[in-house]
């Protein structure tokens, strides 16, 4: 079986909308969350999917999981204090649903442009390499900056060749009992400092397989990624695609 587990658990400080988590602003009056989950949803591969949301609007989501008739989502589950955190408690709330060699696809609920293709990818690169991390290839320069060099703060330590570099997205797809391993592990070890899943595994010495995605498969953080979100929707009604 194949599971998902979104986050929805971002206060917005970034957006400016401290009293709208970004999660929940609306674009043609649907909020960004929903767009995010009823990819999954439709997705004829995905079992069910776990949302880990802020404490204090669990209620609002459950009456947008009932409104958009999300019936996938079989549990909404209180997020932490940091993103590794929120992922070991959406993992938690699969104990006991899903079985040890079962894929777990992990998506930000602010990345709502994705497909029905990019989920497929992602739980065939786990069922033949052992896990999927979404990446897009970078489009510019990449420059590499020593943060810890004595040097001035402006000097860059290497131009990288973009050929070689590319932007980790998401979904990040993993076995559930490899994932969840791994961030007990983490716990034991009192490693908190793991920036995503994919950097997790890689601290513990596992090998990473990437699927590509499309440049579009954005993370809706700031005003400007919004604006971009809002063109994007209404640009889909013209029959343009990304």
């Amino acid at each position: 079986m194949n599971y998902a587990i979104v986050f929805a658990g971002g206060v917005g400080s970034r957006m400016k909308s401290p009293d709208l988590p970004k999660q929940f602003i609306e674009v043609n009056g649907k909020p960004i969350i929903v767009y995010t989950l009823e990819h999954f949803q439709k997705h004829k591969d995905i079992k069910g999917i776990i949302v880990v949301c802020l404490e204090q609007w669990i209620p609002h989501m459950v009456k947008l999981v009932a409104q958009f008739e999300l019936c996938k989502v079989l549990k909404i589950v209180k997020g932490g204090s940091t993103g590794q955190e929120s992922i070991y408690k959406g993992l938690c709330a699969l104990e006991g649903i899903a079985q040890p060699d079962d894929v777990v696809l992990l998506h930000d609920g602010v990345r709502p442009i994705i497909d029905a293709e990019l989920i497929s990818n992602n739980i065939n690169s786990v069922k033949e390499f052992g896990n999927a991390i979404s990446v897009s290839g970078a489009t510019e320069t990449v420059c590499l900056i020593d943060s810890g060099s004595e040097s001035s703060d402006h000097h860059i330590s290497k131009i990288l060749n973009r050929n070689n570099c590319y932007i980790g997205r998401a979904p990040q797809s993993f076995h559930y009992s490899e994932i969840m391993e791994c961030h007990k592990k983490a716990i034991e070890d009192n490693y908190t400092t793991a920036v995503d899943s994919a950097s997790m595994l890689e601290h513990y010495g596992h090998e990473l397989f990437f699927v590509p995605c499309s440049h579009f498969n954005i993370k809706i953080t700031t005003p400007t990624d919004l604006y971009l979100f809002q063109c994007y929707e209404n640009n889909k009604k013209t029959g343009i695609k990304a």
